[in-house]
């Protein structure tokens, strides 16, 4: 059975006056299809109302008891990764256990020039990554925790109330230096659909995973996509790139420039899923243009891969 989150946008200029009633609306129309719901990671978007993510999860957490929630994917820059730890455990206790903990190796280089934190190489990191989720799983796990690693050190550190059970790690991205901290560290990996963008890092992480002797089946497959279902099908938008591009791009450059979006009918969104579920993925989190495409997705799509 594949599972289905609801990826929740900030509000727009509009809705932030009753930011209330627009979570309340989405999740209440998502209730029954959507397991999980998820909260991207910026600070800032130009001049476009932007929520911190964790608190918005904290909060959102609360609110609504029904769903698990995470972020996709949580920037290990922006956090100490010793203090991240007891954030989550406080969340995993109080909700508990509604979280899942999603992290990747940061990217927005405007981000963090703005807000002044070091923008090192990408191998830095993704190494920074790696430590990251070290740090987590030694302060959830050690009571005392110690670590040291070439970024991150936690020296005699306690996380109490740890967890009572395991917080899953979902690492996100594709580059081919991640795809083996994904391989080793993490308990759900994602990456953008269709299968032509997502099947090349899928490739890496079979292998990365067949080097170091780990099944293959340990590291639970997800993905993400925006849907849209518009009134008239020739509203539709063209896609930037064509699927073409994609398949004949093994080495994934294009693979950020291309814009995911499942429609413009429920049916082509089964079929445009359907490989991706059939390659293994169990975890299908999606953006929605608007309320129609909403509805009609967890009545139509959803129920199609229960």
């Amino acid at each position: 059975m594949v599972d289905f989150g609801i990826q929740l946008s900030a509000p727009s200029a509009e809705e932030m006056g009753d930011r209330h009633a627009y979570y309340r609306d989405l999740l209440s129309r998502g209730h029954g299809a959507f397991s999980s719901a998820w909260v991207s990671d910026h600070l800032m978007n130009g001049e476009r109302p932007i929520l911190e993510a964790w608190t918005t999860l904290a909060y959102l957490a609360a609110e609504f008891p029904g769903f698990t929630f995470g972020n996709t994917v949580l920037s290990q820059s922006y956090r100490n990764p010793a203090l991240l730890a007891k954030m989550a455990a406080t969340l995993q206790y109080l909700t508990e256990g509604r979280l899942v903990l999603g992290i990747g190796a940061g990217w927005q280089a405007d981000e963090y020039d703005a807000y002044g934190y070091p923008y090192p190489s990408a191998g830095t990191r993704v190494e920074q990554l790696s430590e990251a989720i070290d740090v987590l799983r030694a302060m959830w796990t050690q009571s005392p925790a110690n670590y040291e690693g070439q970024h991150y050190h936690v020296r005699n550190a306690y996380c109490e109330p740890r967890p009572a059970r395991p917080i899953p790690i979902l690492v996100g991205g594709r580059r081919p230096k991640l795809m083996r901290v994904a391989a080793a560290k993490a308990d759900i990996w994602q990456w953008d659909g269709p299968i032509e963008r997502f099947r090349v890092p899928h490739d890496l992480l079979v292998q990365a995973c067949a080097s170091i002797s780990r099944d293959l089946s340990a590291v639970r497959l997800s993905t993400a996509g925006e849907v849209y279902f518009p009134l008239h099908p020739a509203d539709f938008p063209e896609p930037t790139l064509s699927i073409t591009d994609l398949a004949q791009d093994p080495s994934g450059s294009f693979a950020e420039e291309f814009d995911w979006v499942m429609g413009p009918t429920p049916d082509d969104a089964i079929r445009e899923l359907q490989p991706l579920v059939d390659l293994g993925v169990t975890l299908v989190t999606v953006y929605f243009r608007d309320r129609r495409s909403l509805d009609l997705f967890a009545r139509e799509v959803v129920p199609a891969f229960r």
